[in-house]
């Protein structure tokens, strides 16, 4: 006699994601993992006295968004701290500093003036005033406290003058290029690329805090529909926060660690190899830059930026040291995956992976993070290599007449952004992820479906398996995540409607419902 399911799901419109088309009526869940697929009358053969029966009343149910490339921390740190991202223009973003400084004080008081005031999220692209931060602004917080507002690319911050004199060694020491200065040879405020790292260092939140940001995020990812996120990982507390909260039944999403290369030797020496770990908290890969950011200047190109010819950016890790990285990674067995946004990062990444020898780079699904920028020659290669192009389609919200791409680039290299038509046609695994910028599928696949140009330009199914399968391909989930399948672990979403009948508007739909392993981790219905 057949067992009775935990959980049904029941006239809804579900889209397996399987197979091209594939629809039914609902969904049957035992121990975590999905059993039965079919019409609400066939599924209802497994109710039993203790099933718990879930009308979906014709809501949209789709597997589980799967964010392929996220920093969860940062995410949690809009939600406590100033959320700059709301920010219209230089003047607003100061405000939400201030009001952030008047509740930094309020908390610590004034015998605590070392405690900062840190915002996050800032897109001076997006501003009338089209300029970043500087100390002039943050001065104006705070001349007492450290001040710094961090680009949401995470490349670019300001601080004020009392940061400035706190890390005035460790600014001294850094490359002329990564701190601006004024006519009269005075820093700026403006940090670039490694000059941050200081900051990050100093402010980086201890065991407690750590939970406490990780806990906001989990309830943001569950609000999207994510239900498995990989995290790129870096002298961060999270990984202890996950599995504290796996060994206490609350961990509410899957997550897959990457690990910054600086990593390696001790993951090695405890023998943490990609893949290892639970069903809910695994290592992933081994995580490297290239170059740098759009928003910075700092991706690295092989023909000038249009708004500063003499430029065409800078390295964070040179190819050399790439390339050695690579080869002890590969030879250690681990997956790899690399920051490379301007064209010549991308090339020089490529070049790294095929000179690693050891590993067959599609076999081992290295990875390349963002591809920005790829010509023809370097999606063929990616194909060929069988390299997960690891994108962000949120980043499309730059790909507008006279947005960031334009400005960075001219209006023709625009077009030639963030090219998955192009990629998906060549044969490229393709996983979409956020970054964070923001941790919301529905709005990466809106900006997908409705991109500019049609070299960038998916349909609703495309864009959503992405998003859910092509990401749980690029962490090695595929037979277990990514489709709603028999045997497959039941990681669900609820959509309030059909981003298919709704497909200039997909980032408006709403999330009803988000589902773990067969449990209810949001219900907005």
């Amino acid at each position: 006699m057949t067992a009775a399911a935990d959980r049904l799901f029941v006239n809804g419109e579900v889209h397996t994601l399987a197979a091209p088309d594939e629809t039914h009526e609902a969904v049957a869940v035992r121990d975590g993992a999905i059993v039965r697929l079919g019409s609400t009358r066939e599924v209802e053969f497994l109710e039993g006295v203790d099933t718990d029966v879930v009308d979906l009343g014709g809501r949209v149910l789709l597997p589980g968004f799967v964010d392929a490339h996220t920093h969860l921390t940062t995410v949690g740190r809009y939600l406590v701290h100033a959320d700059l991202s709301a920010a219209d223009s230089p003047d607003e973003a100061v405000d939400l500093l201030a009001e952030r400084a008047a509740e930094v004080e309020a908390e610590s008081g004034s015998d605590a003036p070392a405690d900062p005031v840190l915002g996050y999220g800032y897109d001076e692209s997006t501003w009338a005033e089209d300029r970043y931060l500087t100390r002039a602004d943050l001065d104006r917080v705070s001349t007492e406290r450290p001040v710094a507002a961090f680009r949401e690319d995470m490349h670019v911050a300001a601080v004020n003058g009392v940061a400035l004199d706190r890390f005035a060694d460790a600014l001294a020491a850094a490359p002329d290029e990564t701190v601006p200065t004024d006519a009269d040879g005075e820093p700026t405020g403006v940090l670039l690329e490694s000059a941050i790292d200081p900051i990050y260092e100093a402010i980086e939140p201890g065991p407690a805090e750590t939970r406490e940001i990780v806990e906001a995020a989990l309830a943001d990812c569950a609000a999207k529909g994510i239900t498995g996120f990989h995290d790129m990982v870096r002298n961060s507390h999270a990984p202890r926060a996950y599995r504290d909260l796996e060994a206490e039944d609350e961990l509410t999403a899957r997550v897959r660690i990457n690990y910054w290369s600086d990593h390696l030797d001790a993951l090695r020496e405890v023998g943490l190899g990609t893949n290892d770990g639970s069903d809910t908290v695994r290592a992933g890969a081994i995580k490297s830059y290239t170059d740098g950011s759009f928003g910075g200047r700092t991706a690295r190109l092989s023909e000038p930026y249009a708004d500063a010819p003499d430029e065409t950016g800078q390295w964070v890790v040179d190819p050399p040291e790439l390339s050695e990285t690579v080869a002890a990674a590969t030879a250690a067995g681990y997956q790899f995956t690399a920051h490379a946004i301007g064209d010549e990062a991308v090339d020089a990444v490529l070049d790294a992976y095929e000179g690693a020898s050891e590993t067959d780079p599609g076999e081992a699904r290295h990875r390349i993070e963002h591809v920005e920028l790829a010509d023809d020659e370097a999606i063929d290669r990616l194909a060929a290599s069988g390299v997960v192009a690891s994108v962000q389609p949120n980043f499309l919200k730059w790909a507008g007449e006279d947005g960031l791409y334009e400005t960075r680039l001219g209006p023709e290299r625009t077009a030639e952004t963030n090219r998955y038509r192009d990629m998906l046609d060549a044969g490229v695994a393709l996983a979409f992820g956020s970054d964070g910028m923001p941790m919301d599928p529905l709005l990466g696949v809106h900006h997908a479906v409705n991109a500019p140009a049609e070299a960038q330009r998916l349909t609703v199914t495309e864009a959503l398996r992405a998003y859910t399968r092509g990401a749980a391909y690029a962490g090695f989930d595929e037979d277990r995540l990514g489709t709603v399948a028999v045997g497959k672990r039941a990681d669900l979403v609820a959509l309030d409607a059909s981003p298919w009948e709704a497909s200039d508007a997909i980032r408006d739909v709403g999330v009803a419902m988000t589902v773990v392993d067969g449990e209810v981790v949001y219900d907005g219905r």
